[in-house]
């Protein structure tokens, strides 16, 4: 069994890896663009993930042709969705590795696309969960001035958590946060949507199905 760098300190995305929103998005895009005669499938959602709003708001209509503006669309995606996020729920493994770590004294903190607002959205009833990180940096945060797979996010984390790059080790779904993680010369695993296509993911240090089959131990942090 292969053993990694030790790790210091951990970086979460959070959309598709601690909580499960993708499901939420893809209903709302493809009710939009349905009303054009166009589908939303995961050639172009791979393309979108973990990438911030206007930005993957860009790549769905510039793809798809829609006569719509980016920002049209983001402004009616993020009305229906407001009326999701409150109902969002961790994925597996998500509090199981959060809560061990947290107890061992592992510094953590969420890196997000998401702006501010929909963090809060999506996590106001989750608020004794996620006052457990050191610090959360979302999308919209001053000192990330490039989204996602530029590496501002996660330089951003680290510097607040007073960390390493190298013995940061962040979890990402999304290939252009995987980039960014590797761009900000730090370790990266991998929980792919299993919707997704594997071979895009060659660079990452390890991929896994979920966050409940993640063995601290070999990172060097305590075994759950």
């Amino acid at each position: 069994m292969q053993v990694y760098k030790k790790i210091t300190h951990i970086l979460y995305d959070m959309d598709g890896l601690l909580l499960n929103t993708e499901s939420f998005y893809t209903e709302v895009t493809q009710s939009i663009v349905s009303r054009y005669g166009k589908k939303f499938d995961w050639s172009l959602k791979s393309q979108m993930i973990g990438m911030r709003s206007i930005d993957a708001a860009h790549i769905l209509v510039d793809t798809l042709n829609l006569p719509t503006t980016a920002e049209e669309y983001l402004e009616e995606c993020e009305t229906k969705l407001k009326d999701m996020f409150p109902r969002t729920q961790p994925l597996p493994g998500a509090l199981e590795i959060t809560n061990h770590l947290n107890n061992a004294s592992i510094p953590q903190a969420v890196a997000t696309s998401s702006d501010r607002n929909m963090f809060i959205l999506k996590t106001s009833h989750l608020k004794d969960w996620f006052d457990m990180f050191a610090c959360v940096v979302t999308g919209d945060s001053p000192d990330v001035k490039r989204g996602k797979p530029a590496p501002d996010i996660f330089l951003s984390a680290a510097n607040k958590l007073g960390a390493n790059p190298e013995e940061c080790l962040v979890f990402e779904d999304a290939p252009s946060g995987m980039e960014a993680a590797l761009n900000a010369n730090m370790n990266v695993v991998v929980v792919p949507d299993p919707a997704m296509d594997k071979t895009v993911y060659k660079e990452a240090h390890q991929i896994l199905n979920s966050l409940s089959e993640f063995q601290p131990e070999l990172w060097g942090m305590p075994p759950l």
